[in-house]
């Protein structure tokens, strides 16, 4: 039985939100601004103090969290966080309501969501895994690409609730498809922002004037979306994280993974992988993926 409602009812489903990192915090509460009652867990109590302050409500465990609510909404780095907030006594299975419907928006293997959606079907909890594209500004602007996996009612039922945090909300297929989809998105993006970082540099050492170049760059067929949100980045040297080189280089994992598993070659992929490995191990992964920038600084003999 469904147990989400359109937006313009005036009962909206209670949501329960777990992690409340940099993409969680805005995401959380941009439903909040929505009209949803949202119950927050996290583990660090400042990011409670934080949801407390924007109109909602701290809960003291995951249990606490997820017990009562409609839909329940997960939102952590990696497979093995969510698969530690899912299973167990403590877990999202064993305490949340039979009929609850779980989204779960984290970055994690196609097989990770997969396994989830079995599991919680033995439940009784309906599972949708749907990873997003945005970084830290589009969580705060709720202007996300939301890729969804999952079944087509329960994709429906939650497409109200998809609307007050992103634009672009599609579904891709069964389980698991939005975390395909989210992997070919991490391969584009890190291409992307490997490209632009070797321009930058190319044309800094031509002596042109770097934010005239990015600008007129940026209006033609080099323009994306990643040119835009990282152009600052760049001319700035500023590397504050809004998605972190630790996420994205297990992004690469993931995507160079699975191509494997499906027998599809990505040879500028894994090299940019490579790349992204090197900067992690070089001490700059809770650095912006922008912070590429600094891995072809190093190769072409500057001093960062």
């Amino acid at each position: 039985m469904s147990t989400l409602r359109d937006s313009s009812h005036p009962t909206l489903p209670t949501v329960a939100w777990v992690g409340l990192g940099i993409m969680g915090s805005p995401m959380s509460e941009n439903l909040i601004k929505a009209g949803y009652q949202v119950t927050g867990f996290t583990l660090e109590q400042e990011k409670l103090d934080r949801l407390s302050a924007a109109g909602g409500t701290a809960a003291g465990s995951i249990a606490e969290a997820v017990r009562d609510a409609d839909v329940i909404v997960t939102m952590v780095p990696a497979s093995p966080q969510v698969e530690a907030i899912a299973y167990g006594p403590d877990g999202i299975l064993e305490n949340a309501k039979s009929g609850a419907l779980l989204v779960d928006m984290s970055s994690i293997t196609p097989q990770t969501s997969v396994d989830l959606a079995k599991a919680a079907k033995d439940k009784g909890i309906r599972v949708l895994d749907a990873p997003v594209s945005g970084g830290e500004a589009g969580a705060i602007e709720a202007v996300l690409s939301i890729m969804v996996g999952g079944e087509q009612a329960d994709f429906d039922e939650a497409k109200p609730l998809l609307e007050a945090l992103g634009k672009t909300i599609v579904l891709c297929g069964p389980h698991g498809s939005g975390q395909t989809v989210k992997a070919a998105n991490q391969l584009i993006v890190a291409v992307n922002i490997q490209a632009c970082a070797e321009a930058v540099v190319f044309l800094e050492k031509s002596g042109v004037d770097l934010k005239a170049a990015l600008d007129v760059l940026n209006g033609g067929l080099a323009g994306s979306t990643v040119l835009t949100r990282k152009k600052d980045n760049f001319l700035a040297r500023d590397f504050k994280p809004g998605f972190r080189i630790d996420l994205h280089h297990k992004d690469m994992g993931i995507v160079t993974d699975a191509a494997r598993n499906v027998g599809a070659a990505l040879p500028v992929g894994a090299v940019v992988a490579q790349l992204v490995a090197s900067l992690r191990a070089q001490g700059d992964g809770g650095l912006d993926h922008s912070a590429l920038l600094r891995a072809v600084e190093r190769l072409s003999g500057a001093q960062v």
